[in-house]
């Protein structure tokens, strides 16, 4: 993943002689350290070659007056219908241009838009390369252009920011990207204790702890499986006062078979991603000393397999969760609730400001919202509005499911207090699934994320690539900025 630097008017030259700038459809840069006259002499070049300005398009000017040197213009439509969004995009359709061109760009654009385009840029360049060689890419380094002392130390304020962040989202890419047979639930624990620091602590436990605490319905999962469970708890403290503390739970199934509930096979092919929520937690905890919110921010991993072996958990059976609630399991491919409910058992108890799950939970939340929109459930009106004030900052779209009440009774079993799918089967599965999840947040202002659409992408585009995507990581860093 390439991280641009700052290139300060002086060195410009020296650094890099191809350059790129954002144009609107009626011809206007967006900023641009070149005069008036030279902008319209570069936009009425680029209308010959059929240039629109389109959002992400791109058109290369050569100056070959000037040794050879490319501009390249990257189209970002309607002035008016510009947002953070728009830059991301035309930052990682700049980066998919000149990766195979030069070893070096220089981009200018002013210090009020440098974040998001950085963002989409730096997004657009991960590549997954654990397993293969990295495609063929001569550009090595890109500096953002800085007209002067004042703003150069502004937009290295902005791009140390933008790169934690996006450092944060290519580590949760790779976690979802790695085969499950390499990210045991016990490599999983071993990958989150290499983030403990100064300002993290993390603790890792096993069955027998889990079972000491009462997790029944954690344990319930991971009997199907030779390879033992690990929980993982971090605390992220800061240096001074504490503002608030928030608690994070993510679903940590780093492979879904369904248990004996087994899944088709075309279903089971994406099912390493089953751990994206977790996968998200911790990188937002590789991303947290760094930007150093006044926080204390808790994370809580349950990381187990589902598979259907000979101790596996059958349909019929009850477990009792940390809270003393029983389960009746009726469908054992409904495993990412009983693994949070144990999590968010734990997170209660801890009497937290506010508590976020995150999960690929349901299949439903992709029928109804698609491979683009994570649906968010919430108790607290505001925790929701903050989350998704956050999502519209970040980009990653959410879109608000309502927790019905009388869907309550749809959870009712005649053996349990609960049972793990509801009665009508196929009727408001995401929303049953966060009716289920209520049940063990406790008293603490909570929302549930269901991101098994946006987690995954079957294909590359704008700045992501096929596979893991990082979502919600930057949401929540934003959210978590906010307070």
């Amino acid at each position: 993943m390439i991280s641009p630097i700052v290139v300060s008017a002086a060195d410009a030259g020296k650094f890099a002689k191809h350059m790129g700038f954002f144009v609107y459809e009626d011809g206007a840069f967006l900023g641009g350290a070149i005069a008036a006259a030279e902008k319209r002499r570069l936009w009425e070049a680029s209308k010959e070659s059929g240039f629109k300005a389109v959002i992400g398009e791109c058109t290369e000017i050569p100056e070959m007056a000037q040794g050879g040197r490319r501009i390249v213009l990257v189209g970002l439509g309607k002035k008016k219908e510009v947002c953070a969004e728009t830059l991301r995009r035309a930052g990682a359709a700049l980066y998919r241009h000149a990766k195979g061109r030069w070893e070096k760009l220089l981009i200018s654009a002013p210090i009020a838009s440098a974040a998001p385009i950085f963002e989409g840029f730096m997004l657009a360049s991960y590549e997954f390369t654990e397993y293969k060689k990295p495609e063929a890419a001569r550009l090595s380094s890109a500096g953002f252009l800085a007209a002067d002392a004042r703003e150069m130390a502004g937009l290295r304020k902005i791009l140390d920011r933008s790169s934690a962040v996006c450092q944060a989202v290519a580590f949760a890419r790779d976690l979802v990207n790695r085969g499950a047979s390499d990210k045991t639930p016990e490599k999983m624990g071993e990958i989150a204790s290499t983030l403990a620091g100064p300002r993290v602590k993390v603790d890792v436990f096993g069955r027998e702890k889990a079972a000491e605490l009462g997790m029944g319905s954690f344990l319930s999962v991971a009997r199907g499986s030779d390879d033992e469970p690990a929980f993982v708890r971090l605390v992220y403290k800061p240096a001074g006062r504490v503002k608030k503390r928030i608690g994070l739970v993510g679903k940590g199934i780093t492979f879904d078979s369904g248990g004996l509930s087994l899944k088709p096979p075309a279903s089971m092919e994406t099912m390493k991603m089953d751990m994206a929520g977790a996968a998200a937690v911790l990188a937002v905890f590789r991303a947290l000393p760094a930007l150093g919110p006044r926080l204390e921010v808790h994370g809580f991993c349950p990381f187990t397999y589902n598979l259907p072996g000979p101790r596996a958990t059958k349909p019929g059976d009850v477990v009792k969760a940390m809270n003393g609630k029983t389960i009746e399991i009726l469908n054992t491919d409904a495993e990412g609730r009983l693994v949070l409910a144990d999590a968010l058992c734990l997170a209660a108890q801890e009497k937290l400001d506010a508590v976020i799950d995150m999960a690929t939970l349901t299949g439903a939340a992709v029928t109804a919202l698609g491979s683009k929109v994570s649906a968010v459930m919430a108790g607290d009106k505001i925790l929701l509005e903050r989350l998704l004030r956050a999502s519209r900052e970040s980009g990653e779209m959410m879109w608000e499911l309502p927790l019905v009440k009388e869907y309550r009774e749809l959870l009712k079993s005649d053996v349990a207090d609960l049972r793990n799918i509801g009665r009508v089967r196929g009727e408001a599965g995401t929303i049953i699934g966060g009716l289920f999840l209520k049940e063990f947040s406790g008293d603490a202002p909570w929302a549930h994320l269901d991101i098994a659409g946006p987690a995954w992408s079957d294909k590359a585009s704008s700045y992501f690539s096929q596979g893991g995507t990082g979502a919600p990581v930057r949401t929540i860093l934003r959210y978590l900025e906010s307070l």
